[in-house]
């Protein structure tokens, strides 16, 4: 039929059907029949049985739209129960005026027992099925009820009077597939088959009616909204509560309706909807904040009911407010950050706790995320950098850092371990022995100990006399060595120490040129 539920007593007799239908597509003998005639008066029972109910039903129905003021919607439902009775009756009583016609064009009934007297004869059901064109009458209009159902009620109700070909049961079996709805029925069929054949019709246009009409019954008082879902709701001023201090909200009586599942939407995007309460969840966006760090925002809430008597929307502006998340920087050097210098950063939102999931871009530094939640390296290259700061794709803040050069590193020269002092000079022949290192400026080498690796790389150390060199020696070590010097030195002359190239080592590991300038370093030799 249409897919619907079907009771235990459906089931049986549809089997019962199908039980029939076989057997007569076999052409049993006629020691069966008496079994078909059993089976007819079953039908005819589940026929009788359904046709009361129905009638209650409707009885039900139109009860129902009496005592709620026959309104349009209502009365709209009873006039398509009314209708579709009619023509329920109207088909009944034709396969009722076809078992008569049958029974008596075979012989009529035993006055004793009330059995048919033809249960065996075939010819009788043959002339008036086939030859006198009942059959195909009988499939017009029990194919033409279905057909009334679907276009009533909006709901597919299949057609039952098939050709072999449009039957599950017989469209891949070779002996009947090319058989229509007559001869397939009532061709060489006797009169107790035909007629149990005849009721089981009847059974599928009664329980097709009897779908329908439970449909209907439902769509009565379609236009009210009845909450039977009833639960208590909190409605705290907040759910976050100092110790100490007051905890306010309100207590309210809530409802909902299982069976109108309602739209809902906030600024009409939908949200999901469960047990007809909607979850609300999305990023707050940062706004204009007031001198209490408190952003006012709104957003439109709107829940619809769809219901047959027209749809109803509820609307409501709700109002909330965005506080201004305190950024927390953690580093060494959080006033100002080092050019081209790789700063270590840690900014953190304690407010958001486990929510906070940052990322960062800048203007005037590149940005290497870290491993760490909150952790940022900037490599700043211009003189002031902006770094913005994102949780979840919205923009928190944007935090300014001015920008400070990397100071250059002192150079200190030493001989044997101690620090030359140039004004006082060192007793001729002066030492065997020079070491020179490039120191990085102090702060900075607290701020930044990854940037503050030094050494010279080139340098150049000569013993002059008055004006003129005496001899020169190049260096690209720590260390050099100065006897030859000694064997060439007096009192009066003097080591000249010039640094050509100093070189650092930066946070990634890599050999950077540092511009010293010209250094040049003069000690006497007295």
């Amino acid at each position: 039929m249409s897919g619907e539920k079907l009771s235990a007593r459906q089931k049986m007799i549809g089997m019962m059907y199908l039980v029939l239908t076989a057997l007569l597509a076999l052409q049993v003998s006629s020691s069966v029949l008496d079994k078909f005639v059993l089976i007819n008066r079953s039908l005819e029972k589940s026929i009788h049985k359904q046709e009361s109910e129905n009638t209650t039903r409707i009885r039900h129905i139109k009860t129902a739209v009496e005592e709620t003021g026959n309104r349009p919607k209502d009365v709209e439902v009873l006039d398509k129960a009314l209708a579709i009775r009619k023509e329920t009756d109207k088909v009944i009583t034709y396969i009722n005026k076809l078992k008569d016609d049958l029974i008596d064009l075979t012989g009529g009934k035993d006055p004793q027992t009330g059995r048919p007297k033809g249960v065996k004869d075939d010819s009788g059901v043959a002339q008036l099925m086939c030859n006198a064109n009942k059959a195909e009458e009988l499939k017009n209009l029990l194919n033409g009820y279905m057909r009334y159902l679907t276009k009533t009620m909006g709901k597919e109700y299949k057609e039952i009077a098939l050709d072999a070909k449009d039957s599950d049961l017989f469209k891949n079996d070779p002996n009947q597939h090319n058989k229509c709805f007559a001869t397939l029925n009532f061709e060489k069929t006797p009169l107790g088959a035909v007629l149990a054949t005849l009721s089981q019709f009847g059974t599928d246009v009664i329980y097709a009616e009897s779908d329908a009409l439970e449909i209907l019954a439902g769509k009565l008082g379609a236009d009210d909204v009845k909450f039977d879902k009833i639960f208590p709701l909190i409605k705290p001023q907040s759910n976050i509560v100092a110790a100490g201090s007051k905890y306010d909200a309100e207590l309210l009586l809530a409802a909902s309706s299982s069976v109108f599942e309602p739209e809902m939407s906030i600024d009409n995007k939908s949200i999901p909807v469960d047990s007809g309460i909607g979850k609300i969840s999305f990023v707050t966006t940062p706004g204009k904040y007031d001198q209490n760090g408190l952003a006012r925002k709104t957003f439109k809430a709107a829940i619809k009911l769809k219901v047959p008597g027209g749809d109803s929307t509820f609307v409501k502006e709700v109002e909330y407010f965005v506080a201004k998340p305190v950024i927390q920087v953690q580093s060494a050097a959080v006033s100002a950050l080092y050019l081209n210098a790789g700063n270590e950063l840690n900014i953190q939102v304690p407010a958001l706790g486990i929510a906070y999931q940052p990322k960062f871009t800048a203007e005037g530094a590149a940005v290497i995320q870290g491993q760490g939640k909150g952790l940022v390296t900037l490599i700043p290259n211009a003189p002031e950098v902006k770094l913005n700061v994102y949780n979840n794709g919205s923009l928190l803040d944007t935090i300014t850092f001015k920008v400070r050069t990397i100071p250059k590193p002192d150079i200190q020269i030493t001989a044997g371990g101690k620090v030359i002092n140039e004004r006082q000079g060192v007793p001729a022949p002066g030492p065997r022995r020079l070491e020179i290192r490039a120191l990085a400026d102090e702060s900075f080498k607290v701020f930044l100990p990854k940037d503050a690796r030094y050494r010279v790389a080139e340098w150049e150390v000569t013993l002059a006399r008055g004006s003129r060199p005496i001899q020169t020696k190049k260096v690209t070590t720590q260390e050099v060595s100065l006897s030859d010097f000694a064997s060439l030195a007096q009192p009066g002359d003097r080591i000249v120490i010039e640094v050509k190239k100093v070189e650092r080592l930066n946070y990634k590991d890599e050999i950077e040129t540092v511009n010293v300038g010209t250094v040049v370093h003069n000690i006497p030799i007295n």
